[in-house]
């Protein structure tokens, strides 16, 4: 019998009955070797991160935000929510530019199941959502964030005012989706 250092012998696990050999037994097969490959399946981000981003009031700002939308939720792994963002955030940077005519900042926060976009302006003026029946050429920019989005919002921001909407990030029906 070997001992250790202590000259104390070593302690063997007694064999319990149901779980020959002490040993826990897995079941299924064998466990596959690890590798690279284990490493190319995605979770869904718990806490993906925060990004801000502010624009002059010029008629590209839509376009720079909309790809800095793709760009961040790219890097995020959540493409899926790619092109509804970026059409709600194009909507509410044009509404900005139109309304407020200022200098306006996108937020992107990525969080247990919820992505939120926010877009600030200097205009303390609400958005509206107007019928259907009152959308001509413009003015759809509300009815479609109230009709893609799981939850939208506005608050007052010093003397301007954010808006902002919540898209689920993890696949099914209702995630991400809040009561108000």
């Amino acid at each position: 019998m070997q001992t250790g250092k202590t000259g104390i012998p070593p302690r063997v696990p007694t064999p319990r009955r149901g779980n020959p050999g002490g040993m826990l037994q897995l079941s299924g097969g064998h466990l596959p070797e690890s590798g690279p490959h284990f490493a190319s399946y995605p979770q869904p981000p718990m806490r993906a991160g925060n990004l801000s981003v502010e624009y002059d009031p010029r008629p590209t700002a839509a376009a720079q935000a909309r790809a800095e939308v793709r760009r961040q939720l790219e890097g995020w792994g959540l493409l899926d929510q790619s092109e509804t963002a970026e059409l709600l955030v194009s909507e509410l940077v044009t509404n900005a530019l139109v309304h407020a005519e200022s200098r306006l900042k996108l937020t992107l926060s990525a969080s247990h199941g919820i992505l939120r976009c926010e877009v600030s302006d200097a205009d303390a003026r609400p958005p509206s959502v107007r019928r259907t029946t009152e959308i001509s050429d413009s003015g759809r920019g509300m009815f479609l964030v109230d009709a893609l989005a799981g939850r939208w919002g506005c608050h007052q921001d010093g003397p301007g005012k954010t808006v902002w909407f919540e898209l689920g990030t993890c696949g099914s029906d209702g995630c991400g989706r809040r009561q108000p």
